[in-house]
C-alpha cells in the first residue's frame, strides 16, 4: 500500500462520517458518524507516520491518545442520551427543542 491509497481511505472514512453526523437524526448514530472521522483521522495519521517517520514511537504515542479521546467522548457521549432519554423520552435530535428542564 502506497500513502496515496492509505490517505483515499482515511478520506473515505471522514467524509462518510461526516455524511452520517450531519444526516442521522438519532443521537446514537450521530455518534457514530464522529467515530468514523475519528478513526479516519487515526487512519491518515498513522499512515504519514509509518510512511514518512519510519516507524518512530511518537506517532504511535498520538495514537493511543487519539483512541483514549475517542472512548471518553463516547461514555460521555452515551451518558448524556441516556440522561435526556429519560428526562424528555426523546431519542431524536429533532425531539429535543430546547434544553430547558
Amino acid at each position: 500500500m502506497t500513502l496515496v491509497s492509505v490517505l483515499i481511505v482515511a478520506a473515505a472514512l471522514i467524509g462518510i462520517g461526516l455524511y452520517g453526523a450531519l444526516s442521522q437524526q438519532s443521537f446514537v448514530m450521530l455518534m457514530m458518524g464522529l467515530e468514523l472521522m475519528l478513526n479516519g483521522a487515526i487512519l491518515a495519521m498513522m499512515g504519514f507516520w509509518s510512511f514518512s517517520l519510519g516507524g518512530a514511537p511518537e506517532g504511535q504515542l498520538l495514537a493511543i491518545i487519539v483512541m483514549a479521546v475517542m472512548a471518553v467522548e463516547m461514555a460521555v457521549g452515551f451518558a448524556l442520551v441516556v440522561a435526556v432519554y429519560r428526562k424528555r423520552q426523546a431519542d431524536m435530535t429533532e425531539s429535543l427543542t430546547t434544553m430547558k428542564h
